[in-house]
């Protein structure tokens, strides 16, 4: 049987959310940090359901206090109590492939996270997608563990099975630096069921520890449309590699051998922390949920600007900013904190 990964926009039973805790990197912010995740439940909740995975049973009856202070429906919310080292659940998350023939038939895909080339201690987090679909997955669907280190915010797919990515990441030696451009490729057809590829070659933004993810940069969306950061400040650190990004991308084909329709985002002005380091500010990393786009804002003026892009790129779905200023402190933005678990991945999750 032929498995695909389904896009961001398919159908959806959830969203992962993986819990900030004292004993991680996010201990001096949780108080700023914490209305953030309160607000993507309730968006969340709204739509569809909510996992939350919880470092120990004390932080699951805080975070179900929390929540229920906040009007969120906890018969819609599911815990999974499992250590974690962070929580950046678009990398640590499962990736969810359907039969290219049955929509209804899924396989779950488990990755190794390396901590984005071993920068970070990993070794909870590469832990937590075997718990996960033990305890919360239809038994019905497929679950396999590779060896081969991916992490979801690393790739884009569209309907079309053309996948998006960037060699920075996929072809760093600090991930799998015994595979070829050529082998990557393989696995990604064999595995998510990608048909072709684009290679981004260029772009990047100060203070992401990924190595150029794809969902900082640029994003599909339906109907051939790719929308993508653009900086139109001269003197930005960033303008010619994201100047020499536009340019590809333009030149990229759709599978029928087409131009792309491409949608710009403002670039948010510069961001920086009390050390003076340059936070990674970024429009693209949005996630779609059922019906909605929650889009990461920075109390900027181009704010509006932005939600207004990407309405235009998904004139189906509501667009709702969520200010997420207190998330960029710890070098990532709203997709990355973030996985959807596609209709069908839950067991007894119809609503």
């Amino acid at each position: 049987m032929n498995f695909r990964l389904l896009p961001e926009w398919a159908e959806q039973d959830a969203v992962m959310l993986t819990w900030p805790h004292q004993a991680t990197d996010w201990c001096d912010n949780l108080t700023a940090v914490e209305p953030v995740y309160v607000q993507l439940c309730q968006h969340i909740c709204n739509a569809e359901q909510l996992v939350i995975i919880a470092h120990d049973e004390a932080l699951k009856t805080h975070i179900s206090q929390l929540l229920r202070n906040n009007a969120v429906d906890l018969s819609r919310v599911h815990f999974v109590v499992t250590p974690c080292n962070d929580t950046w659940a678009r990398d640590h998350g499962p990736l969810t492939c359907a039969a290219v023939a049955d929509n209804s038939q899924l396989k779950i895909v488990d990755f190794i996270f390396n901590g984005w080339g071993n920068k970070f201690t990993n070794e909870l987090d590469n832990k937590i997608n075997a718990v996960l679909v033990k305890q919360l997955a239809d038994t019905r669907n497929q679950y396999q563990a590779l060896d081969l280190v991916l992490e979801g915010g690393g790739v884009e797919i569209d309907q079309h099975g053309v996948l998006l990515t960037t060699s920075e990441c996929l072809l760093n030696p600090n991930r799998n630096p015994d595979l070829t451009q050529q082998d990557i490729e393989q696995c990604l057809r064999e595995q998510l069921g990608a048909t072709d590829f684009l290679w981004v070659d260029h772009g990047y933004l100060a203070g992401d520890d990924t190595d150029s993810h794809i969902d900082t940069l640029v994003r599909f969306a339906p109907n051939d449309t790719l929308v993508y950061v653009k900086c139109d400040d001269k003197n930005d650190q960033h303008f010619s590699a994201l100047d020499a990004m536009e340019k590809q991308l333009q030149g990229f084909k759709t599978t029928t051998g087409k131009p792309y329709t491409l949608i710009d985002l403002p670039w948010p002005k510069a961001v920086f922390n009390d050390d003076g380091d340059r936070l990674p500010a970024t429009y693209a990393n949005y996630l779609i949920i059922n019906g909605a786009v929650l889009v990461p804002i920075y109390a900027d003026a181009n704010d509006e600007l932005a939600l207004a892009q990407i309405q235009t790129a998904y004139p189906e779905h509501q667009i709702i900013g969520v200010n997420c200023l207190p998330i960029i402190h710890q070098f990532g933005s709203l997709h990355c904190i973030t996985m959807q678990l596609p209709r069908g991945f839950l067991a007894g999750a119809s609503l």
